[in-house]
């Protein structure tokens, strides 16, 4: 991983190869960001004019890179642009330094060691630049070349993808005062913790199995000194875990449901969060169309998150106990693939008829929620690539929150929005129950069309335990990004909610459950 350091050094005598400054759009043009003031003076006050002369107007990740004036040690400027430049009296938001810094960052693959010269006046701007900056070095590279070989155990060949930038400095960033050196410790963790859920969703389906992915919790909780346990196909056709069996029997690799805690022993609140495992989703014999399956893969996000914010909280010693649980399966077509019109019978005794066999995450999540719901924690929240409708309602960068608490949900949302991550709350409309009645058994695991989004968290809800607070977070949208990394958000795997559970930890560890 990338590595961070802390400097008070100034930006014209720190040595290193390039020397990052922000720049935005001012009221007469492009202006410099805090934190530019030597390298402009190496440019005797005119490196906004010289920016200008080069195109730069100061927009959001715009990257601008020039040679470095003779008063700095560096030997290139590179200028991010943040925006629009904030009034006189206002700061810089910390979603806006994490997403240039994190833009900077993916500009500098193959570059040794940058100094980040950004806006740095306390340790909540070290956090965001520390965070946004890691976040955006990262690269999957596993699958290059050579390096391929060392993703299955080979011997490691050369790849064909530049390196991440190696070293981090940021600028401002105090190392000996406990505020910043625990800002950047923080950023460290949950940078590599993202980037863990990352690495899963972009591995592909052939090496990313529900048995394989289990195997990396337990080596993780053993690394970490995490509780865990995984009960394999017998385990869950015994343990009555229809869901699970159900989607997983028309897969040649069957399903795991998993679960790993973090237990701390001044921990006086329960979390418990529930991740959609689908290693990969071809539909089952409700097969998707043409052009559907291609990132299937990425189906499992919602598990990739738990597990990772389950280790973050174990590595940040987070006062509050975390209990994740992973509900994993490949859902395939075969001779012994459910079909609809079968009817499973879930771990809390009620009984599903399966229309729509792609309807699969919902099945999986309702036994590892009522199981979850068993152990009375003080909150549950599961989180899912679970429909595609909240793609059409919210877009690819918003996730949406339900809940059967609205305060909860509000509390969720503004948790959201500080970790940097966009959400957006959403109601479970009471009536849609009904069109989920079955005529054979107590549900139909689809209803009516309209507002299939919300049907979904509807059906989830049936599953919660009495009287405990639960909320849903369909990833469906920012799981995954197809189109051209933005940020500190590559093509790929994003971690999408990591950040949010995280804070949610900490938040209730702080005795803030929302």
């Amino acid at each position: 991983m990338t590595a961070l350091t802390l400097s008070t050094s100034s930006a014209a005598t720190l040595r290193a190869d390039t020397v990052v400054v922000g720049v935005a759009k001012g009221a007469k043009g492009v202006v410099l960001a805090p934190g530019a003031e030597a390298v402009d003076k190496a440019f005797d006050g005119g490196l906004a004019a010289v920016l200008e002369t080069l195109g730069a107007s100061g927009a959001e990740g715009e990257v601008t890179k020039l040679p470095a004036g003779s008063g700095l040690k560096a030997a290139v400027v590179l200028a991010v642009g943040l925006g629009d430049a904030p009034a006189a009296d206002e700061e810089y938001d910390p979603e806006v330094l994490r997403r240039g810094a994190g833009a900077a960052a993916r500009a500098l693959a193959g570059t040794k060691k940058a100094a980040f010269a950004l806006p740095n006046g306390d340790a909540g701007d070290t956090a965001a630049v520390a965070e946004g900056a890691l976040l955006g070095a990262y690269a999957f590279t596993a699958y290059r070349g050579g390096d391929a070989k060392t993703a299955r155990g080979g011997k490691k060949a050369e790849g064909n993808g530049k390196a991440p930038l190696a070293e981090i400095a940021i600028l401002g960033g105090k190392p000996r005062d406990k505020a910043h050196k625990a800002a950047a410790e923080r950023a460290e963790t949950l940078a590599a913790e993202v980037n863990r859920a990352r690495d899963l969703i972009n591995t592909p389906s052939n090496d990313l199995t529900p048995k394989s992915f289990a195997a990396q919790a337990q080596a993780a909780a053993k690394e970490f000194g995490l509780k865990v346990e995984v009960l394999d196909e017998k385990a869950l056709k015994k343990g009555g875990y229809g869901g699970l069996t159900g989607v997983g029997q028309g897969s040649e690799n069957p399903p795991r449901l998993v679960r790993i805690a973090h237990t701390h022993p001044k921990g006086e609140k329960t979390l418990a969060l529930v991740g959609k495992g689908i290693t990969y989703d071809s539909g089952g014999i409700s097969l998707k169309p043409a052009g559907f399956n291609e990132t299937m893969k990425c189906d499992m996000s919602g598990a990739a998150a738990v597990f990772a914010a389950v280790v973050a909280a174990a590595r940040l010693g987070l006062a509050v106990n975390v209990t994740g649980w992973l509900a994993l399966a490949e859902n395939m077509p075969s001779g012994n693939a459910m079909r609809p019109g079968d009817v499973l019978t879930m771990y809390n005794g009620k009984t599903v008829e399966v229309l729509n066999t792609d309807a699969e995450g919902r099945l999986v999540l309702a036994d590892a929620l009522t199981r979850a719901s068993e152990e009375q924690p003080d909150a549950i929240v599961d989180v899912a690539t679970l429909t595609g409708a909240m793609v059409m309602a919210l877009g690819n960068r918003t996730f949406g929150i339900m809940s059967n608490d609205d305060a909860f949900r509000a509390s969720l949302h503004e948790i959201a929005a500080a970790a940097g991550e966009p959400s957006w709350p959403m109601p479970m409309p009471s009536e849609l129950r009904r069109s989920m009645d079955s005529p054979v058994a107590d549900l139909k695991n689809v209803g009516e069309r309209a507002g299939s989004g919300l049907l979904a968290g509807v059906f989830l809800k049936e599953f919660v335990g009495e009287g405990i607070t639960w909320a849903h977070l369909d990833i469906a949208g920012p799981a995954f990004h197809e189109s051209a990394p933005f940020g500190y958000t590559p093509k790929g795997g994003t971690g999408s909610a990591v950040r949010t559970l995280v804070r949610l930890a900490e938040r209730t560890a702080d005795g803030d459950l929302g």
